[in-house]
């Protein structure tokens, strides 16, 4: 395992509060306020968040690339969390798969409570250490854990970066606390220090807005690395309702700038396969030729159009 980047460990886990518990001075009157001043608190706290997210680009770029040589290897990425943390991690997962063509099972959120906390609090799930620990049982040497916990101290999130670690795979902690001590569980740490909530301790609003910047980040980031984009366009989209075939259509005929209706039969013609479509119409390969040069350029569209000489386009 590689050394923990980010901020050192704190050592076991200490009374004092996180720095998301603390009280803002900044809005110590916002319950006096007018209903638009009010607002004007808060989103005056939210601007502060993508500054502490950039802070982390660095440390993510190794978790980034890590984490698509795994997946190039067979393995899977794993989000344990518990509230509005896990939720974030649920909603990541799920999105994973229709943006980018993705098997399910790939991203997998694991919620302290289980699905039923997705929506509803399962009250005492994340102090159970042993159930992050029982989520993580299942992992291997190939996979990447990523505890996300605003106050770095999560039992649930302890339990499951443990018992990934135990069995070797690569664990990133997420956390809003420079002092987490679950960084000592932790290969790589992802500190976005947003520091002090608006409502103190509602950790809902900065950290997992920086939580969701950051997995959103992660995700579509090794995707790009994995070939799952041309360009800036989503050509690994699957057509699973009308809305997304239509959204497919778009973005064929904006890499390849040919008519809609040889976009139309381009994707009939590909069996609904946009990677394929693309591919087609901007090299002038058959399907079956198609196919083989995407299989052969592990499904990489711009790297298929190089091995068949054909410039890329669109950026």
């Amino acid at each position: 395992m590689p050394p923990s980047t980010g901020p050192a460990s704190t050592g076991p886990a200490s009374t004092a509060p996180a720095s998301t518990e603390l009280r803002n001075d900044r809005t110590t009157e916002i319950d006096t306020v007018g209903t638009l001043q009010l607002l004007r608190l808060l989103n005056a706290e939210d601007a502060t968040v993508a500054a502490a997210v950039a802070d982390i680009l660095p440390v993510l770029a190794e978790v980034v690339d890590r984490t698509a040589a795994l997946l190039r290897a067979g393995g899977r990425v794993h989000y344990f969390g518990a509230g509005s943390s896990g939720r974030i991690g649920v909603l990541d997962a799920a999105e994973v798969v229709p943006t980018f063509g993705v098997q399910p099972g790939l991203f997998v959120a694991h919620q302290a409570g289980g699905d039923a906390a997705v929506s509803q609090p399962v009250e005492g799930a994340e102090d159970r250490a042993e159930l992050g620990r029982l989520a993580a049982a299942g992992l291997t040497a190939a996979d990447l854990a990523v505890g996300l916990s605003a106050s770095g101290r999560t039992p649930y999130v302890a339990g499951a970066l443990g018992g990934a670690r135990s069995a070797a795979a690569l664990t990133v902690l997420i956390s809003s606390n420079p002092a987490a001590p679950l960084a000592a569980l932790a290969d790589y740490c992802l500190i976005a220090d947003t520091g002090r909530e608006a409502i103190a301790g509602s950790t809902r609003l900065k950290a997992a807005t920086a939580q969701k910047l950051i997995l959103n980040s992660l995700s579509t980031a090794v995707m790009i690395r994995l070939g799952r984009t041309y360009s800036n366009l989503m050509v690994s989209l699957s057509g699973s309702n009308a809305k997304l075939r239509a959204r497919q259509l778009t973005i064929l005929t904006e890499a390849s700038g040919a008519a809609p209706e040889a976009c139309l039969a381009a994707l009939a013609g590909c069996d609904g396969d946009l990677r394929l479509a693309v591919l087609c119409l901007l090299s002038g390969l058959d399907p079956c030729q198609g196919r083989a040069a995407l299989a052969a350029a592990d499904g990489n569209v711009r790297a298929a159009l190089a091995a068949a000489g054909k410039g890329a386009a669109g950026g």
